[in-house]
């Protein structure tokens, strides 16, 4: 089984090398239209992954052109009636299944002061997962591709609804995106100028990710004090991807608009292998943090298919 250190560089390994030999982002996921697509999640619990979870599921699922939302572990595919299809040719054995992490608490005892004080810390352990997209019999969680024939018009409304319910001081016009935390504002250029218009609310939500952020909201502090402006970008450019992801806001790929901070955000990466952990955990607060000012039923039409599921 490995160590805790030895999880942590595999997966921080991982994700270095798809930044390095890729064309975009790791956790940023092609855009589909369709109750099936959003961010991962289990379909045991029909709740999406957290953490550092995400970004590794939507990398595994960019590698194979996955569309689906939906992961499980091979016997929960079984009891579900599906079966996962045989790994293709070419495709390493071991490599036909996702690694995700499990954080288990454990609580160990201490006497302090003569008291027995409890302490509790997570450790982590791996585990594999499949998309519905590799399952035999898993076609209610898959995205229908007949359902996208033709052209797909993105839905911006839920996009719109969770911008106003957070009700932050947006403002429009000039040249710049920005958040101004003395003044707690969000400056974006008018909608018209963003080209394709899904890059607008893209900024929007990036820039909502840093408003959240705020000491007037979740107060948050970055863990790398020597960078702590590259990390909180990093922050900010996960929790937009997520949302983007969970709201059918389609994404750009290419990195054009990252490469002021992919050399700091590898160089950490390099040098410590918590980072991405730690950076992906607050990303992921920042997600569910901006979803709850608006209940799920009033950002998305329910899906009758997708019912049941598994303990």
């Amino acid at each position: 089984m490995p160590s805790q250190n030895e999880i942590r560089k595999q997966v921080t390994d991982s994700i270095l090398e798809s930044i390095e030999s890729g064309k975009s982002l790791p956790w940023r996921k092609p855009w589909r239209s369709h109750p099936n697509a959003g961010r991962p999640t289990s379909v045991a619990s029909r709740k999406p992954y957290r953490g550092i979870n995400l970004p590794l599921l939507q990398m595994f699922a960019n590698r194979f052109g996955f569309s689906s939302k939906y992961w499980a572990t091979y016997r929960q595919w079984e009891s579900l009636g599906g079966q996962v299809r045989r790994r293709p040719d070419g495709v390493k054995s071991g490599s036909w299944s996702a690694t995700a992490i499990l954080f288990k608490p454990v609580t160990k005892s201490r006497i302090e002061d003569g008291d027995e004080v409890e302490d509790t810390f997570y450790l982590m352990r791996t585990f594999r997962l499949f998309n519905a997209d590799q399952v035999e019999g898993a076609e209610q969680f898959q995205v229908n591709e007949d359902d996208l024939a033709g052209d797909v018009e993105p839905d911006f409304e839920p996009a719109e609804k969770l911008i106003a319910a957070t009700e932050a001081d947006l403002r429009y016009g000039g040249e710049r995106a920005f958040y101004s935390p003395k003044d707690d504002f969000i400056q974006v250029p008018h909608k018209h100028r963003f080209t394709p218009v899904g890059s607008f609310y893209e900024t929007c939500l990036h820039e909502l990710s840093h408003w959240s952020l705020n000491e007037r909201r979740m107060n948050w502090t970055a863990a790398n004090k020597a960078n702590a402006y590259a990390e909180e970008e990093l922050v900010a450019e996960m929790a937009s991807s997520f949302l983007s992801t969970e709201l059918g806001v389609p994404q750009s790929e290419g990195l054009d608009n990252h490469a002021a901070y992919l050399k700091s955000w590898l160089q950490a990466l390099k040098g410590d292998s918590s980072f991405i952990f730690k950076a992906s955990t607050q990303a992921s607060k920042v997600t569910d943090f901006l979803l709850d000012h608006v209940p799920q039923e009033a950002l998305y039409h329910e899906d009758a298919t997708v019912t049941g599921g598994v303990e």
